[in-house]
């Protein structure tokens, strides 16, 4: 039991010295070989990469079709030439196919002015008219509204006699 837990934590960091050990034996620590050549799990894990390592060094990249290329560029020239459907597939085609550089400065700008209307409009100080000046004090604004009412009782008073008396029209 005490043999198993001992390996088991040797093996925990093993995935990456079993590639060094396979890849270049020689440069592998002498307690990575040793502990490989004790463990039996570490020793087929090794056995497996190198079964691996065969058969990807026997397999042959597929030869490239010779009239890729040919055919890539002319479809590239056609979606080059042909004409966009409307102003946004327009706008589109040329973000894609101009560098990106030049729509740093607009972008800087719109940030810029969206955050100075935005400023503005949360502190209020672009449309916020400034308080109207009241030329008038109370004194001249009380006489006035009697001066008002005043006149309101005369025009009363004047309808009320000639209502009551009909005769004098």
């Amino acid at each position: 039991m005490v043999v198993m837990a001992t390996n088991k934590t040797m093996c925990a960091g093993m995935e990456t010295k079993l590639a060094e050990l396979l890849l270049d034996p020689e440069s592998a620590p002498i307690a990575v070989r040793e502990h490989v050549g004790a463990c039996d799990g570490c020793r087929s894990e090794l056995q497996e990469l190198q079964a691996t390592m065969t058969a990807l060094d026997a397999w042959e990249a597929p030869a490239p079709n010779p009239y890729f290329m040919t055919r890539f560029e002319a479809r590239l020239r056609e979606e080059k030439q042909k004409a966009p459907a409307g102003w946004l597939e327009r706008l589109r085609a040329r973000m894609e196919m101009t560098p990106r550089m030049h729509a740093r400065p607009l972008a800087a700008m719109a940030l810029t002015l969206g955050l100075l209307l935005g400023g503005g409009a949360y502190l209020n100080v672009y449309w916020q008219s400034p308080p109207a000046a009241t030329p008038d004090t109370a004194v001249v604004h009380d006489l006035q509204t009697l001066d008002n009412n005043a006149q309101l009782l005369d025009q009363l008073e004047t309808i009320g006699d000639q209502s009551a008396d009909p005769d004098q029209n």
